[in-house]
Parts: C-alpha cells; sequence; structure tokens
C-alpha cells in the first residue's frame, strides 16, 4: 500500500491539482455549451411557432380565394375537374359530367292517349286472336311518335313471345331497341336489351349491358337501376353490387335533390357527411333555377406545402374532413369565427422544427466543444506524463546518487582501513601484508571500474564516445573478460560456465566497449541470482533473414537462473536509472545504468540486444553484432 507521505509530495499535489483544474475546465465549458444550447433552442422555437403562425394566415387567405373561384363557377355553370355540378328546378335534374348510376327525379312519361292501344290489347286479351294484335301492333308501330312506336313494338314482341315465337319476338326487341323513347317508364332500349338477354340467355350481352349501367347510359331511378343490374348480373353469371364510389354518388345526387331544392337561402355553402364521408356543397340561384357545387373539402387544402408541415379541416364536432391533423406536436389553430371559413384549420409540424433547425448550429458547437475538450485533455495528458516523468527522473537521480555513493564508499572504506593497518605497522605477519596488498590491488581495481563506468555513460550521455573498430574474434573477448571476472568473483563462490564456438567469431568493434557491455551483463548476471552459483555465456555465430536477405551474425548470450524479469518492464531496464521490481524486493544495490549502457554500446555497434526472461526462472540476454563476412 502506498504511504500517505509519498501522496503529499509537490509532483502528486501537482498532478492531483491539475487534474482538478481540467475537470472543472471541462465542466465549465459543457454548462456553457448546454447553456448555449437551450437558448438557441428556445430561440428556434420561437421562430418556428411565429413560422407556423404565418404558415397559418397564408394557407387562410389560399382556402378563401379557392372557396370564392368555386362560388363563381358554381354561379357561372362551369364544373371544376373533379367535381359535379348541379341544374336543379322543382321538374328537372342535370348534372354535369354526366353518367350517374341513378336519378332522384324519374324521366318524365310519354303523353298518350287512352285509346292508342285498345283496339290492338281487344285482339290480344279479349278476343284471344294473336294474329291480328300483331297486325293492329304493326300498324301503330309506323307512327312518327316514338313513344307510340316504342309502345307497339313492345307489346308486338310481348305477344310473339307469350305465343313461342322467340325469335321474333328477339327481333322485334332489337328493333325497340333502336327508338329513342320511353317505355313502361324506362328507356326503350334498356327494356329491350334485358329481354332479349332473358329469352337469348346470351351471358356476354348481359355483361355488355351490366356495362353500359355502370357508365350510366339512361336516366334510371334508384329502384330501376337495382332491378336492371340485378338481373344483368344474374344473367351474366357475375352478381355483384355495384361500385362504392359510383353508388356514393349518386346518393350525393339524390341527397341535394331531396334537401336543397327548396332551400330558402339563394346562395351558401355547408358541409354534409355522405355514407361516412365529408362533401363540401356551394349552391347559387333560387329553388327555382339553382346550380349546386359538390366537391370535398380535401380540394381545399392547400398545395405545396413546406417540409414538414401538415394542414387539416376539422368540423364543429371535431371530425377531420381533410388533411393530417397532427395532435404529438405544435398546432396553429384558426377557428371558423375567425377566418370565416366554414372549417377550423389545423397548421403543424410533423417533426421538431427546432431539431432540424439547429441540428447544423449544434454539430458546430459539440465539434467545437469537442475540440477543445480534447486539446484540454491532450494538454493535460502531455502535461502530467512531463511532470510524471521529471519526478521520475529526480527519484532515479537521486537513487541513483544514493547507490553511487555506497559504491563508492565501500572500497574507499576497506582501503582505507588497509592502508591506514599497513602505515601504522599493525599487521603481524608477512603473508598477512601480501593478503592486504592483495586486497587494496582489488579494491583499487573496483574503484577504478566504477569510475570508467561512470566516464563512459557520461560520454555516452553527452554523444562524445568515440570507438575504435578494429576486426577481432568475438570468443577471446568473451573468454577474456569471463577470466577477469571470475578472477574478482572468486571469494564470492560464484562460477561463470563459458561454452565455447565451434566455429570463428569475427566481428568488427571496439574491443574495450564491448568487453564493458559483456561485463556489465555479468555483473547483473551474478548479482541478480541469489542463491544461483553459476551463470552461462556462450558465443556463436547464427543465420538470420531480414528483409528478405539472409545475412550471419554473432551471438553473445549471458543466461541465468536468477531473479527474472516482469514482460512490462522488459523495454523499460534499458532506460536510465531504470531498474527492475524483482531486485527493488530483494534489495539488490545497483546504479541503474548498466543496461542503458549496454543498449548504447551494441547499437553503435550495428547490433540489437534481445532479453528473454520469466519471473522466478532467470533471464537471458543476448548481443547480436554483425559478423564480418570472408570472401
Amino acid at each position: 500500500m502506498t504511504p500517505l507521505k509519498e501522496w503529499l509530495t509537490p509532483s502528486r499535489t501537482l498532478l492531483l491539482l491539475l487534474f482538478l483544474l481540467t475537470f472543472a475546465s471541462i465542466s465549465t465549458m459543457a454548462l456553457f455549451g448546454w447553456r448555449l444550447l437551450e437558448q438557441q433552442r428556445l430561440v428556434e422555437a420561437q421562430r418556428s411557432q411565429e413560422r407556423l403562425e404565418q404558415m397559418a394566415d397564408r394557407a387562410t387567405a389560399i382556402v378563401r380565394g379557392a372557396l370564392a373561384e368555386s362560388s363563381e363557377r358554381a354561379a357561372a355553370g362551369i364544373t371544376p375537374p373533379g367535381d359535379l355540378l348541379l341544374n336543379l328546378s322543382p321538374a328537372s335534374l342535370n348534372a354535369t359530367p354526366s353518367g350517374l348510376l341513378y336519378y332522384p327525379l324519374p324521366p318524365p312519361e310519354p303523353d298518350l292517349r287512352a285509346n292508342t292501344f285498345a283496339e290492338a290489347e281487344l285482339f290480344e286479351f279479349l278476343e284471344s286472336q294473336p294474329n291480328e294484335a300483331l297486325r293492329a301492333y304493326e300498324q301503330i308501330a309506323t307512327s312518327k311518335d316514338p313513344s307510340v312506336r316504342a309502345g307497339a313494338l313492345l307489346r308486338m314482341a310481348r305477344v310473339l313471345r307469350n305465343n313461342g315465337r322467340l325469335s321474333e319476338s328477339i327481333a322485334v326487341y332489337a328493333r325497340l331497341a333502336r327508338v329513342n323513347a320511353i317505355v313502361a317508364g324506362a328507356p326503350a332500349e334498356l327494356v329491350a336489351r334485358h329481354a332479349i338477354c332473358a329469352l337469348s340467355h346470351n351471358a356476354s350481352q348481359a355483361l355488355d349491358l351490366k356495362n353500359d349501367l355502370l357508365s350510366g347510359r339512361w336516366r334510371l331511378t334508384r329502384g330501376q337501376f337495382k332491378f336492371y343490374w340485378s338481373e344483368a348480373g344474374r344473367l351474366s353469371g357475375h352478381p355483384e353490387p355495384p361500385p362504392a364510389e359510383a353508388k356514393a354518388l349518386a346518393e350525393i345526387v339524390t341527397f341535394v335533390w331531396n334537401d336543397r331544392i327548396n332551400h330558402p337561402d339563394p346562395h351558401g355553402n355547408e358541409t354534409v357527411w355522405i355514407n361516412g364521408a365529408p362533401i363540401f356543397l356551394i349552391w347559387r340561384g333560387s329553388p327555382d333555377d339553382r346550380r349546386v357545387l359538390v366537391t370535398h373539402p380535401e380540394s381545399f387544402v392547400p398545395r405545396n406545402a413546406p417540409a414538414g408541415v401538415r394542414y387539416a379541416f376539422v368540423d364543429s364536432a371535431g371530425r377531420t374532413l381533410a388533411g393530417l391533423k397532427d395532435r404529438s406536436n405544435r398546432s396553429v389553430i384558426r377557428t371558423a369565427a375567425e377566418t370565416e371559413l366554414p372549417w377550423t384549420l389545423y397548421v403543424s409540424s410533423t417533426q421538431p422544427v427546432v431539431e432540424t433547425e439547429l441540428i447544423a448550429q449544434r454539430r458546430f458547437l459539440l465539434l467545437g466543444l469537442s475540440v477543445m475538450v480534447l486539446f484540454l485533455i491532450l494538454g493535460t495528458h502531455f502535461i502530467a506524463r512531463a511532470i510524471r516523468r521529471e519526478a521520475e527522473v529526480r527519484r532515479m537521480q537521486s537513487n541513483f546518487v544514493s547507490t553511487v555513493s555506497h559504491e563508492f564508499r565501500s572500497p574507499i572504506t576497506s582501503m582505507r582501513q588497509l592502508s591506514e593497518m599497513l602505515a601504522f605497522g599493525r599487521v603481524s605477519s608477512e603473508e598477512r601484508r601480501q593478503v592486504y596488498y592483495e586486497t587494496l590491488v582489488r579494491e583499487t581495481t573496483r574503484l577504478q571500474r566504477l569510475i570508467e563506468g561512470l566516464l563512459n555513460f557520461g560520454r555516452m550521455e553527452a554523444g562524445a564516445r568515440q570507438y575504435q573498430f578494429e576486426e577481432l574474434d568475438a570468443a577471446a573477448i568473451v573468454e577474456r573478460v569471463v577470466s577477469e571476472f571470475e578472477a574478482q568473483i572468486a571469494t564470492s563462490g560464484k562460477h561463470i560456465e563459458t561454452l565455447k564456438a565451434a566455429a570463428p567469431c569475427r566481428i568488427e568493434a571496439d574491443p574495450e566497449a564491448i568487453s564493458v557491455a559483456l561485463r556489465n551483463l555479468l555483473d547483473n548476471a551474478v548479482k541478480y541470482s541469489p542463491g544461483q552459483p553459476t551463470v552461462w555465456v556462450e558465443c556463436r555465430a547464427e543465420c538470420g533473414v531480414e528483409c528478405g536477405v539472409e545475412h550471419k551474425r554473432i551471438a553473445i548470450r549471458v543466461r541465468d537462473k536468477g531473479l527474472g524479469i516482469a514482460s512490462s518492464e522488459r523495454n523499460a531496464i534499458f532506460r536510465k536509472f531504470m531498474r527492475g521490481s524483482a531486485a527493488a524486493a530483494a534489495n539488490v544495490k545497483g546504479s541503474g545504468v548498466g543496461l542503458a549502457m549496454v543498449r548504447h554500446i551494441v547499437a553503435a555497434h550495428g547490433g540489437e540486444i534481445i532479453v528473454a526472461s520469466e519471473p522466478g526462472r532467470g533471464s537471458t540476454f543476448t548481443m547480436l553484432l554483425p559478423a564480418v563476412n570472408r570472401v
């Protein structure tokens, strides 16, 4: 657990203050950004509401103009496309365009004299003389009055049919179909064609009759249409109801005739519901001569509405007559009392207009805030990183000075004690004096190597180190350095086992620099493997492939079975003043500059240093140096 006093060091306090300042800055920027967006949203909402008000006023003017234009057309007898214009009088009804399924006013009956067919009917019914009746009807059929002629032909066909002369009856019905008159209260053509279909059982002719009924070819009453429609369906084999739209139009005309023919107002308009659909009526003229325009409220909805805007007409009962009424969003209402229109006008937005208007501004603002926050976070990160690095460098330098001071103090203390004992004659025997001399030489050599290591590191840091390259045998360098190092650690109980190379290992290098690098690796292997007496050193030639080119390298490998290095620290240990956590935990003394010096030397010779290690199982450091190729 980290002691409390370490958290109170200047670097940690500064980092904490820095992060608090960054958090406060980001929070303030976010708060101001949110407030700015909220203010813009409110302003844009007000603008959107004003735009809807303007659209409502504009729509009111458009609808009022369309109603006035429709009224003028009704008065002038002009039928707008898709509408129906009715000309009404107490005795007549005309529709434009024509083609209704049926009319509320039956066609006028022909004015025939009561005794027109008396003589022929006497032969037909009372005296049962069909031939005499046929001659009489034939003579009447030569009349110039089409109504008389149609009545005579209808009776002739009846006589022939009743006497089993079907083909002759069909022929007479065909003559009747060519007469333009009203017979038996219905058009002569319709009566004749229905009779022909019934006598001949011709489904094709019945289907043609059905299509003509649907086209409104004849002026029929509702009862006549229902009868002949059902008969045509039965005879054609396709019984079905008439289309609802065409039937609704005929019902509208019937409603207008029954409800508006005697309306006292000479002009006006009204919305009525017929068969569940709203119909708008505009009438002009007196009951004796009145024009009624039949249209739909939908035709007055303004076209080309702006994107996201809907119009709707609503009656006094709250029913939507035309358009679409959006109840979930804002709406502007213009009542019928305000606008003098027949309906209440709703203008609504189908989507939040504020969101669509603010999206570009919001994106720009969020982008700007994001960039500012990103720069602030990055700046804080790099500043904090620099502070941490500076604090770490200071700590490592402090440890380095402390360690180096201890390293210097140990040989100097030994040398001083031994020198005093020799100088003051306190050594009793020559043999012991010789041991002290050897100890002085060893401690002096140790002190010299410490000083040379520091000097070399200083030169390396200053970039002033000059290497003297020459061709040499790496195996010989390894043997010499191992021999010298074993002499230094002879009393420690450690042993260095050298694996001799099978072939010459020629390299071009600075012998002193390579010796320093190898000596550092050996020193680390001995120090960081407590309880393990053996360290292995190997020099051998290896072949490798890099960028598709085969090359030969010399590997100088130092292996131990010591503490090992965690995977997270294998790159960090080559930085200056850096020491592994295992070394610190085992309280192994060191300056933290040896491996940094090794990497620098190996890189200057065009090689690389590789480490393979597992905590608790030892480490292997390998210096890979370019080999000298002999042709």
